[in-house]
């Protein structure tokens, strides 16, 4: 979850959602369902990089400690009109699955999500529709329709060959030539987010990491030398 840091920032965050001074949480809510809707690719003048924004504004203003409680009212908001964030990893956003998402009444309910889903898109749960966020997490990262895999490099392959590897399509056995060593980079057409809707399928780029030199006998010995080493006092 974003953090607002600056006054800058949380200013920046409440103009991309129509607002001028902070609002409570009922009234952040709104202010974002609204901006979804003049946002969102499918609407006239909405782009998907806009709409990507608006949700980084709203998960930014939503962490605030200046956003106060809505008060109380004698009618609680209908599910239907709540929209809110569903946050994913990169390989759920290429593979798709079923996630228990909780929403803004406590009910919990489990969402079948389809493969291919970029930040942006709308699932949803009962009747609340929920706005999709990607968040990437440790050795795999998303940019646009392109997945992002960085993976240590065997010791026993200095100068390439084969190499197995966990990708979120499954496992895979890619070729490291000499290229991609120099480069330290592996381009897999086409094994990306995959197409879905107005979105060709992307690309997975693999990082390659070097494997740490092994340390040589005489190093190793002189390390040793030196850890249990201590001088002797001298009367």
């Amino acid at each position: 979850m974003m953090v607002a840091r600056t006054d800058r920032e949380r200013r920046e965050a409440l103009a991309r959602l129509g607002l001028r001074a902070e609002p409570d949480a009922a009234g952040l809510r709104a202010a974002f369902r609204q901006a979804v809707k003049a946002t969102h690719p499918d609407r006239p003048g909405g782009d998907a990089e806009s709409l990507r924004a608006v949700v980084a504004a709203y998960e930014l203003l939503k962490a605030s400690p200046d956003v106060q409680p809505s008060p109380p009212s004698a009618i609680a908001p209908a599910a239907s009109a709540e929209t809110d964030t569903l946050t994913i990893t990169p390989a759920l956003a290429a593979s798709g699955g079923e996630v228990m998402v909780t929403l803004a009444d406590g009910r919990r309910l489990k969402v079948g999500l389809p493969a291919g889903l970029r930040a942006g898109d709308r699932v949803r749960a009962g009747a609340a529709m929920l706005t999709v966020a990607v968040r990437g997490e440790s050795g795999l990262t998303l940019r646009g329709d392109d997945l992002w895999l960085t993976t240590d490099l065997p010791g026993d392959t200095p100068h390439g060959g084969r190499l197995d590897l966990d990708t979120p399509g499954g496992p895979r056995e890619i070729w490291i030539g000499r290229r991609a060593l120099a480069r330290g980079l592996v381009r897999l057409s086409g094994q990306g987010l995959p197409a879905r809707g107005p979105h060709a399928a992307g690309d997975l780029f693999v990082r390659l990491r070097p494997a740490a030199r092994p340390e040589s006998g005489a190093r190793s010995r002189l390390r040793a030398f030196q850890a249990n080493w201590t001088p002797q006092a001298t009367a």
